[in-house]
Formats: structure tokens, C-alpha cells, sequence
């Protein structure tokens, strides 16, 4: 009696794709190895490109599937970086091989090691002359990574993305592959789905976008489905490359468009039986902004405050992560109000009323608003770098405590000749016609 659920569960498990998480410094070279992977391997690659907020794709080797998460390689981004290694089966970390482990290959470490994933360490623009391999390798031995060829039990493949010298990117698929088998990847299809937001965003078209990574279960239109802090129906479902399908099964990436309101990136959702269900087990908590606590301001304190505005939720996360790093003794940074979305006329209005400069990042700035923000002289700031973004807020907090530089006339003088010019220095001649002349 007691064992009879458990075979029935055991009958309903199914292999899966493993989900590979790609960790990398920037510049350690990760993007030319996902983009040779893509371009050699994309399943059904003669279906358009690459749905732009997905932030996951799936390749086929040998007949199988491989569900990549791309995250970016910018510090900027430590978090997303952390919230993909959580959903992901294996992390695959990408060194440049000329500078060794850096300060990001460090921060991937940990997310790896704090989400407990197996490994593969990709030592990669080994194509260069100064290439150190065991140099590298050493410095990984510091951090408590051990390869293979050091006497170590992670695995490590020598790469290059560089054109026509390409290198051991075959290999990471192959490893991948082998390690997927040892760790036995299956899962129950007959379960209620489930799966992990990895990106959401709003745009005037398509309405509220959910980018996801499906762990459990088979997911459909119809379907009633909510996370810790939103809730909706399945409208509709697409593949990582924009094309409609009905269902989808456990480890594909897609997109999800009925979200009644944003969910936050990293939250699991679930399906419900309906909609009465899912309102009454979650906490929803409407359309997603990020707030800030408006900080107490000493009397002879010099106040910034922002207004930002960007393309999707994980870029506010990123862009919040790194402001809080500028330090803020002789200036106080309020962020007023951070959303994802372009920059509209409530905004405008919002920036005169609190005296505030508007930062966008990667968003376009609406006819209306553009005309109201020239009218009233509302200052707008647009990016397309988070650190671009970064230092031009560093710019503006320095241009508040610059001292006040300002002219006094003391005296005027008449030039009658000149006797000598130089590079840093000039003699004349001439007459004072009023006040005084000192020296210096």
C-alpha cells in the first residue's frame, strides 16, 4: 500500500535537458563561446533569431538538448548571476587564461559552490602567446577548485573562440552531456508545472512578458498561474526564439504572456487548479516597482535625487546593486522611484515637482514627454552601460560638494605691449586704469 505512489511516481519520471548556467568575467570570453555554441548547434536553427529578454536558449548535440542560461558577464550583475546558478543543473565557468582568476570568477565561485552545482571550468584564449595555464590553474587551486589535470576531480577544457582556431567547445558539450547521465536528470510530467522567472519586463505592444525555465510538470494556455507576488492566466506560450507552441515540458526556456501584473525575477511560479485558488495562496502584490527608503538628510547635507527608468527588472536590480556601492557621506543619493518602462510624462512631472534628475537605461524617451521635459528644463540621462549610467551619477554627486568657484575684480589693466609669450607664461605691458594689481 505504501509503496504503490511511489512506483506510480517512478513510472511518470522522464529524462530531461540538463540547464547550464555560463559564468564568466568580463571579457573572460564567454559570449564567443555561446555564440559559436548557438550558431553550431541552435535547435531548429533556421527559425529567426533569439527572442531579446529570454536570457535562455536551447542546442541540440547529438540528438539531445541543452538548455543554456546566458548571464551577463558585467559585476554589475552579480545578482542575476546568483539567480541563474539557482536554477540551473550545472555551471560551466569561463576563464581567460592570460589574466587568471579575476574578481568576477571569484564571485561565480561562490554562487556555485552556495548553489552546490557540479562544475566545468572552461580555460579558454588559450590560443594566445601568454596564455599561463598553470598559472591559472594555481590561482583556482586557491579559491578550493582543484582540476582534473592538476590532480583535482573538476573537469577542465582547454578553449578558444577565436576565428578559425577554434577549440574545445565540442568538449564542453560532451562534458556536459556525460555529467547530465552521472546526475540522473528526470523528472514527474504528471505534476501540476512549475518553474523559475528569469526575466520579466512590460512593453506597449506586447503587454507583460515573462521570461521562465520550466522545472516540473507541462505548462499550457488556459492554465491559471501565479508566483509569490503575482498572478495571471496563460494567454499564451513561446519558445526561446519566439514561435507559438501549446505546451511546454521541463527545462525548456519560454515566454509567458498573461501575467496580470510583473513577478520578480528569480520567483518560482506554480499552476492552480483557478483563479479563485491562486489569489488566495499568493500574495500579490500588483505591479512591481522597486522602492527605496527615503533617507534622513542632515540640515547642511547636499541631496542627488534620481529618477531611473529601464528596460526590464533585472537591469533596476543591477543598477540598485551598484549605487549603493558609491559612497554617500558628503552627498546623499535618493532614488525617488525606480520602474521598468520608457520614460513617460508622469515621470517629467515627477522629476520638477522633487527637483529630480531622470536616468534611463536602455529605454526611449515618448514624444510627449520629450516636449514637456524641454519646457520645463527637466534634465534626462540616457544609457545603454550600466557603468556608463554609474559614472555619470558619480559626475553629478562630485559637481554637488565642487566648491564655488567665483570672480572678484580687483583691478583693471590696459595692455600697451608684449614682450615675451611662452608655453605657461607671458610678459607685458601696460597701464592700471583703476583699482589694484598685486602679485599673483
Amino acid at each position: 500500500m505504501v509503496k504503490k505512489p511511489e512506483q506510480n511516481n517512478q513510472d511518470n519520471l522522464q529524462p530531461r535537458p540538463p540547464v547550464v548556467v555560463v559564468l564568466g568575467h568580463v571579457d573572460s570570453g564567454k559570449t564567443s563561446i555561446l555564440d559559436i555554441i548557438r550558431k553550431t548547434h541552435m535547435a531548429a536553427k533556421e527559425s529567426g533569431g533569439i527572442t531579446q529578454h529570454i536570457g535562455a536558449y536551447q542546442v541540440e548535440k547529438g540528438g539531445r538538448k541543452i538548455t543554456f542560461i546566458d548571464t551577463p558577464g558585467h559585476e554589475a550583475f552579480s545578482a542575476m548571476r546568483s539567480r541563474g546558478a539557482k536554477v540551473a543543473d550545472i555551471a560551466v565557468l569561463v576563464v581567460d587564461s592570460c589574466k587568471g582568476v579575476e574578481l568576477q570568477t571569484k564571485e561565480a565561485i561562490l554562487h556555485i559552490k552556495e548553489a552546490g552545482l557540479p562544475l566545468i571550468v572552461a580555460l579558454n584564449k588559450i590560443d594566445r602567446p601568454e596564455a599561463n595555464l598553470e598559472k591559472t590553474k594555481g590561482e583556482f587551486a586557491k579559491e578550493g577548485i582543484l582540476v582534473e589535470s592538476s590532480g583535482g576531480k573538476i573537469p577542465s577544457v582547454e578553449t578558444s573562440a577565436a576565428a578559425n582556431r577554434e577549440k574545445g567547445i565540442e568538449e564542453i558539450l560532451e562534458m556536459i552531456l556525460l555529467i547530465s547521465e552521472m546526475e540522473n536528470l528526470k523528472v514527474d510530467i504528471s505534476k501540476p508545472a512549475e518553474g523559475v522567472i528569469i526575466e520579466s519586463h512590460s512593453d506597449g505592444r506586447q503587454g507583460i512578458k515573462i521570461a521562465a525555465i520550466m522545472s516540473q510538470g507541462a505548462l499550457e494556455a488556459g492554465n491559471f498561474i501565479g508566483t509569490p507576488s503575482a498572478f495571471g492566466k496563460v494567454k499564451s506560450l513561446e519558445d526561446f526564439q519566439g514561435r507559438k507552441i501549446k505546451k511546454a515540458f521541463p527545462s525548456d526556456p519560454i515566454s509567458i504572456f498573461g501575467f496580470e501584473s510583473l513577478p520578480k525575477t528569480g520567483e518560482s511560479f506554480k499552476v492552480f487548479p483557478g483563479a479563485e485558488e491562486a489569489k488566495a495562496q499568493l500574495a500579490v502584490l500588483g505591479t512591481r516597482k522597486i522602492s527605496f527608503e527615503v533617507k534622513k538628510v542632515a540640515f547642511d547635507q547636499k541631496v542627488l535625487n534620481l529618477i531611473l527608468k529601464a528596460d526590464c527588472q533585472g537591469s533596476l536590480e543591477a543598477i540598485e546593486a551598484v549605487l549603493k556601492e558609491i559612497p554617500h557621506e558628503k552627498v546623499v543619493l535618493q532614488t525617488l522611484c525606480a520602474e521598468e518602462g520608457d520614460i513617460n510624462e508622469s515621470d517629467i512631472r515627477s522629476a520638477k515637482s522633487s527637483k529630480a534628475i531622470i536616468f534611463g537605461f536602455r529605454v526611449k524617451l515618448n514624444p510627449t514627454a520629450k516636449i514637456i521635459s524641454e519646457r520645463d528644463r527637466i534634465r534626462i540621462m540616457n544609457f545603454e552601460i550600466i557603468y556608463d549610467l554609474v559614472e555619470g551619477v558619480r559626475k553629478l554627486m562630485e559637481a554637488k560638494v565642487s566648491p564655488d568657484v567665483s570672480t572678484v575684480e580687483t583691478g583693471r589693466v590696459r595692455i600697451l605691449a608684449v614682450f615675451l609669450t611662452e608655453k605657461n607664461r607671458q610678459v607685458i605691458g601696460g597701464r592700471v586704469l583703476n583699482g589694484q594689481i598685486e602679485k599673483g
